[in-house]
């Protein structure tokens, strides 16, 4: 058991399948991809067998479902699917389990309405965005209908920063940096920014945007392999350390970053993130928040439980 008195943890961070944008790669960038792919299943030990026949029949969130319950989690938040209805479609068979976010491109003429459909008719707590995906200046006055809806509903919006993909990812755009998001940040104090994976490369400007902003948020989520391509020396622990020094627990939410079958829930990154915090000496209060209960008050899904006996915050 990684937690006391059955504390459950929340998964802000997870992902259902969804259309990706990119072209299919050359032979070259495929063969370094699964050269690539193959290391990282080695290293963190991931189902080396495709899915039987009878598993790959089942729905899709009965399958997630019990992967919740084999590993004791209380929720997850999924950020994309096939398109917001198909989302919405899916988590509503376990609404008391599953919450989604609203993912579609900023920069179409109807953003601003599609959302607020997403949120009033379909239920979704968020919004989801790739930075490097988005063409547009995140302060062009083009996009200010998004950025006052979410404003108005003070609702959260999740922003992939940094390095994107893998093997023939991107590693330069407009909208690579966290501090692409400087100007509306400050500009929108009442919408609670998320910025997942630390940053993904650019941790320094994340802390320096979460210096200015104090409603920027950091995610947690995923291997965090980026640190291995860091000129300085970046650990995980490292990365927790400073983040909770700087800007306290109350802003740092969990997730895995999980997705498809066979793998699945991705445990092995909530085992190594709570010992992180436990080596580092975290209270059981906070790592009850960074786990779980942050991401609770901020989707509004019901109040913090804090079973730990702490005090509520």
């Amino acid at each position: 058991m990684l937690f006391k008195n059955g504390f459950k943890v929340f998964d802000l961070h997870a992902h259902l399948p969804y259309p990706w944008p990119w072209a299919a790669r050359n032979e070259f960038i495929e063969l370094h991809k699964a050269e690539r792919n193959e290391r990282m299943r080695l290293t963190w030990d991931f189902p080396n067998q495709p899915d039987s026949e009878e598993e790959a029949s089942r729905p899709l969130v009965d399958r997630w479902i019990d992967e919740l319950d084999r590993h004791q989690i209380g929720g997850i938040n999924f950020l994309t699917a096939w398109s917001n209805d198909d989302l919405a479609a899916q988590i509503q068979q376990y609404p008391d389990r599953m919450t989604g976010f609203a993912h579609h491109s900023i920069e179409e003429p109807n953003a601003a309405e599609e959302l607020q459909r997403a949120v009033d008719e379909l239920g979704l707590k968020g919004y989801k965005l790739f930075g490097p995906l988005v063409e547009l200046p995140f302060h062009d006055p083009k996009l200010t209908p998004v950025w006052r809806f979410l404003a108005e509903r003070k609702l959260p919006v999740l922003i992939h920063f940094g390095l994107l993909g893998h093997t023939g990812g991107i590693a330069q755009h407009l909208n690579i940096n966290p501090l692409a998001i400087f100007n509306v940040a400050r500009e929108y104090p009442e919408i609670p920014f998320i910025i997942p994976h630390f940053g993904a490369g650019y941790f320094q400007e994340l802390l320096h945007l979460c210096w200015s902003c104090p409603n920027v948020h950091i995610d947690t989520s995923g291997s965090n392999q980026w640190i291995r391509w860091s000129p300085y020396e970046l650990t995980l622990e490292t990365l927790f350390r400073k983040t909770y020094e700087l800007i306290g627990p109350e802003r740092i939410l969990f997730g895995t970053d999980s997705s498809a079958f066979p793998r699945g829930f991705v445990n092995r990154y909530l085992q190594d993130q709570v010992r992180v915090t436990r080596d580092l000496r975290f209270s059981e209060t906070d790592i009850e928040l960074i786990f779980g209960n942050n991401a609770r008050k901020l989707l509004k899904i019901n109040q913090p439980t804090l079973v730990s006996g702490g005090e509520k915050r």
